[in-house]
C-alpha cells in the first residue's frame, strides 16, 4: 500500500502542506474544526510524519554517531551499552559503526555522518589512524560545527572533548603487582599493535621494571597481529626463559595465553601468574579465573555521551578531557600476595 504524503493529504482537503503539517502537529494556528478533519483523516490513511525530513528542517536528528575500532573487544561494547543508556534517558538515538581498524572505513562512517544525520559524534579512532596520523574526515566534521567527543584512542592534534582511560598507570601497577607476588620475567601479549592504548601500557610497564631496577628485556614483548600464531609464538617464549607472569593487553588474549598455558602443562597461578585487560564476561568463567585489569567501559561510555551532550546544549564551553582510572580485580590466576 502507497505510503500516505502530507501532499496527499493537503490535495483531499485542497489546503496548503503547510496547512496540513500546522494540522497534525496540533498547532492553534487554524480551525480546530478543520485540524480536528486532517488528524481524522491522516490516522484513517495511516500517515506517518518523516522523521527524518523534519528533523533535518529543525537542523536537528536527536541522534547520535559512535565508531568504535572493535567490537569484539568487550570494552568497546560495555562502552557501546554505557552511551546508548545515556542518550535514550536523554531522547537520543544512536548509530554504531565499526572501522575494524580500518581508516578508509573510518572514513566513509564519518562521511555517512557528515550528511546531516547527527547531532554528534562519539569516536575511538581506528590503529590505522592513529599510525598514519589520518584525520581529515574528522577535521571536516569538526569545521562543519558537529560536536566530537574522542575517548580511549585519542590524539592531541584535535580541538575537542576527550574521555581517555590511564593506560600508562593500567601498565605500571599491573606489573608492579606481579613484581610485587614474586613474578620474576613478566612477559606482555600485546594484540593492541601500536595504538596509543598499547605503547602507554607498555610504557607504564618499563616504568616498574626500571622502578625495581629490572632490566626491559625485548623479547618478552609479543605484538601480536590478527595472522600470527599465538601458540608457535608463545612456544618460543617459554622455551626462551622462565616466564613468571604473563599480561594479556585484551581479555580475549588472556584467555588464549592462558588455555596455551595450560596445555603446555604449566600451573596457573603457581608456575606462571596470568593477568588481562578489560574485565568481560569471558575471564569470570575460564578456569583459573582471570585477574583482570577493569577499564570501567560503562562509565566512559556514560561519561563520554554526557560530555557530548552537554556539547550540543553548550557549544561555547571551553573542551575538557576527563582521565578514567583503572581497578585491578584480583582472581584465581594470579599467586597470592606474600
Amino acid at each position: 500500500m502507497k505510503k500516505v504524503t502530507l501532499k496527499d493529504i493537503a490535495g483531499h482537503f485542497n489546503v496548503s502542506i503547510s496547512t496540513v503539517s500546522k494540522a497534525v502537529n496540533d498547532s492553534h494556528e487554524i480551525s480546530s474544526q478543520l485540524k480536528l478533519k486532517i488528524q481524522e483523516y491522516a490516522k484513517e490513511k495511516h500517515y506517518k510524519p518523516n522523521r527524518l525530513a523534519l528533523n533535518l528542517l529543525n537542523r536537528s536528528t536527536n541522534t547520535i554517531g559512535v565508531v568504535v575500532p572493535n567490537i569484539l573487544n568487550y570494552f568497546f561494547v560495555q562502552v557501546l551499552y554505557g552511551i546508548e543508556k545515556v542518550a535514550n534517558e536523554n531522547g537520543y538515538n544512536i548509530i554504531s559503526c565499526i572501522s575494524d581498524e580500518s581508516s578508509s572505513k573510518e572514513s566513509k562512517a564519518l562521511e555517512f555522518f557528515d550528511s546531516g544525520t547527527i547531532d554528534g559524534l562519539i569516536i575511538s579512532l581506528a590503529e590505522e589512524t592513529q599510525n598514519y596520523n589520518k584525520h581529515e574526515a574528522l577535521i571536516d566534521i569538526i569545521n562543519n560545527d558537529i560536536p566530537v567527543v574522542l575517548f580511549d584512542r585519542v590524539t592531541d592534534s584535535l580541538e575537542c572533548d576527550k574521555v581517555v582511560v590511564d593506560d600508562f598507570e593500567a601498565g605500571y601497577k599491573t606489573t608492579k603487582y606481579l613484581i610485587n607476588i614474586g613474578c620474576s620475567n613478566i612477559a606482555v601479549v600485546n594484540p593492541t599493535g601500536s595504538s596509543s592504548v598499547g605503547k602507554l601500557r607498555l610504557l607504564g610497564y618499563k616504568k616498574a621494571l626500571e622502578e625495581f631496577e629490572i632490566p626491559y628485556d625485548p623479547k618478552l614483548i609479543i605484538n601480536l597481529s590478527p595472522k600470527d600464531d599465538l601458540d608457535m609464538l608463545m612456544s618460543f617464549l617459554l622455551n626462551y626463559k622462565t616466564i613468571g607472569g604473563i599480561i594479556g593487553l585484551d581479555e580475549i588474549t588472556a584467555v588464549k595465553v592462558l588455555e596455551v598455558v595450560k596445555a603446555r602443562g604449566y600451573n596457573v597461578p603457581n608456575d606462571i601468574s596470568i593477568i588481562g585487560f578489560t574485565n568481560g564476561q569471558l575471564s569470570k568463567y575460564v578456569t583459573p579465573s582471570l585477574t583482570m585489569v577493569s577499564q570501567h567501559g560503562k562509565h566512559i561510555g556514560e561519561l563520554t555521551a554526557t560530555l557530548l551532550i552537554n556539547r550540543i546544549k553548550n557549544p561555547g564551553q571551553p573542551y575538557e578531557t576527563k582521565t578514567v582510572k583503572t581497578s585491578l580485580l584480583v582472581r584465581d590466576s594470579t599467586k597470592k600476595l606474600q
